[in-house]
């Protein structure tokens, strides 16, 4: 697989790891939008939540309820925004850069929310 995630998860591309188990990773962001950005991924590969089946919904599910357990390593003791970008069927109004679903960790500064 080509997916730059895939090989992260490899070990074919490097990366600064926070958080590492059987099913998924949690790593820096080469190009943080925040103080702190991490990404949190499965190590099986899909690109959407539309693609998951049963197994990968609990997949994620577990690593969901890993990130709050990770607060000191992830600096969220003072919250933190979790986003999941998402290309549709149609198009990518999202920006879904890389097709491997992916969670977005934020954290370390007031985040502003200015809706459309």
């Amino acid at each position: 697989m080509d997916c730059v995630f895939c090989k992260i998860v490899r070990g074919e591309i490097p990366s600064t790891k926070v958080y590492e188990d059987d099913e998924c990773v949690i790593f820096d962001n080469i190009a943080p939008n925040a103080k702190y950005h991490y990404l949190a991924i499965l190590k099986q590969h899909f690109a959407t939540l539309a693609e998951m089946n049963t197994e990968q919904a609990q997949a994620l599910g577990r690593l969901m309820a890993k990130i709050p357990t990770l607060q000191h390593e992830l600096h969220l003791e003072n919250g933190y925004r979790l986003v999941i970008n998402q290309k549709g069927s149609m198009g990518n109004d999202a920006n879904q850069e890389v097709p491997h679903l992916h969670i977005h960790i934020l954290s370390g500064q007031k985040m502003e929310w200015k809706p459309a």
